[in-house]
């Protein structure tokens, strides 16, 4: 598998942001490391450019004709590789060099066929549709290994996405899901980072009323967060503001919070603490509860984001490398390198990460600060995506984390 050819642009007008992508995309498809004719495209754009959604497919169909099909959507920032877009016109296109019968676009009006076996997809969702959980699980059933990735749309207008397959004359479309779904033959790793490390250690759900739990481990569950967040309600400012910054995983019944690693399993669900009970010495969720579910406290701040988001890239990285390498391989090797394809591993031939609203802009440090930590710890590779209004990975819907996939080839 080559690399997929990508690009990117900002400008006030979309046809010159067109152009300086297109030539990006047209300078790559001309190096013998690159696909020379990649049929599937993905475009994300901000939500600048939602009017002129049509406009922009139809312009980049009549200017790449080989690429048949497209998918995508807006986001109020989107991704690239080693550079983020926020509050400012852009658009960012990776062309995927796949075989056609591994891969089906899919939409509210098309949808996927019962018949087509699927691996894993990629999935654009508008919010505000309704059932929209039951929805996302209904479709990651429909894979093999229940593993989706993806986001909700976002923007500050027009919610818009892509998803038109062949001739089709249209494929700007608002509501529902659509996407891409990959069959056997394509490769990919998903990592879900959670940007949030625990306070302690992990707590049995021993009693809860609907969102409110009751006790932990049989303990009063509000005297237990007390305790390991350090805090006392005789003092109630500096109490509010580390409840404030404090969140809580959730796992299911049977399922472990926290991995050997001390970090959250990839299933967990963080979710806010919206409030206290202390008549009934209790903390509510923002999340329906139930017995046997097992909870930690956690936290989230720019370091923790770093950390986790550095450590979904190793495990990825780890994955795609040879346990051990011949010593010659190992020498050539340096941990300052941008590479796409490890020494002896297997090549990274283009990348997608969602990442949640609230975690972009400014919350790694600094403009594009969290690209840049995926293209340092990656390499250099083919990478677009966008920021949502919730992340979709696995079977169900999350938010504060970024998702992250590769596409890998031998």
């Amino acid at each position: 598998m080559k690399l997929f050819p990508s690009g990117h642009a900002t400008h006030p007008q979309w046809r010159m942001a067109a152009g300086l992508a297109m030539a990006q995309l047209r300078a790559q498809m001309a190096l013998p490391d690159f696909a020379a004719a990649p049929g599937l495209g993905l475009l994300y754009i901000t939500d600048h450019y939602a009017p002129e959604a049509q406009a922009i497919l139809d312009h980049l169909r009549e200017e790449l004709p080989g690429v048949t099909d497209w998918v995508g959507c807006t986001g109020v920032g989107i991704a690239a590789s080693g550079a983020e877009y926020w509050d400012e016109p852009a658009l960012a296109i990776m062309l995927c060099d796949l075989p056609p019968e591994q891969y089906q676009v899919f939409s509210g009006v098309a949808p996927l066929p019962a018949s087509w076996c699927a691996q894993t997809a990629l999935v654009h969702a508008e919010p505000q549709t309704p059932e929209l959980a039951e929805l996302i699980a209904e479709l990651a059933s429909r894979t093999t290994n229940s593993a989706l990735m993806g986001g909700l749309v976002s923007s500050r207008q027009q919610s818009v996405q892509f998803a038109v397959k062949s001739d089709a004359a249209r494929g700007v479309w608002q509501g529902g899901l659509s996407g891409v779904a990959f069959g056997p033959g394509v490769a990919c790793i998903t990592r879900v980072t959670q940007g949030c490390l625990p306070v302690a250690g992990e707590h049995h759900i021993t009693r809860a009323d609907q969102h409110v739990v009751l006790e932990l481990d049989a303990e009063p569950a509000l005297d237990v967060m007390l305790r390991e967040l350090d805090i006392s309600l005789d003092e109630p400012q500096r109490a509010i503001a580390v409840v404030r910054s404090t969140l809580v995983g959730l796992s299911l019944p049977g399922d472990a919070a926290v991995g050997r690693t001390g970090h959250l399993q990839q299933d967990v669900r963080v979710r806010h603490i919206v409030g206290l009970d202390p008549m009934r010495q209790g903390v509510a969720v923002a999340e329906h509860l139930e017995p046997g579910m097992r909870l930690v406290f956690c936290q989230r701040d720019p370091k923790a984001a770093r950390a986790d988001l550095v450590r979904i890239c190793a495990e990825i990285r780890e994955a795609l490398e040879p346990e051990s390498l011949p010593l010659e391989a190992a020498l050539l090797q340096s941990p300052d390198a941008t590479q796409t394809l490890p020494v002896g591993g297997r090549r990274i031939a283009g990348a997608v990460y969602v990442s949640c609203t609230g975690r972009g802009g400014g919350h790694f440090g600094g403009p594009s600060a969290e690209m840049q930590i995926v293209r340092h710890a990656l390499g250099d590779v083919p990478l677009v995506g966008f920021y949502a209004a919730g992340e979709i990975a696995g079977h169900q819907l999350y938010g504060y984390t970024g998702v992250l996939t590769v596409f890998v080839g031998d």
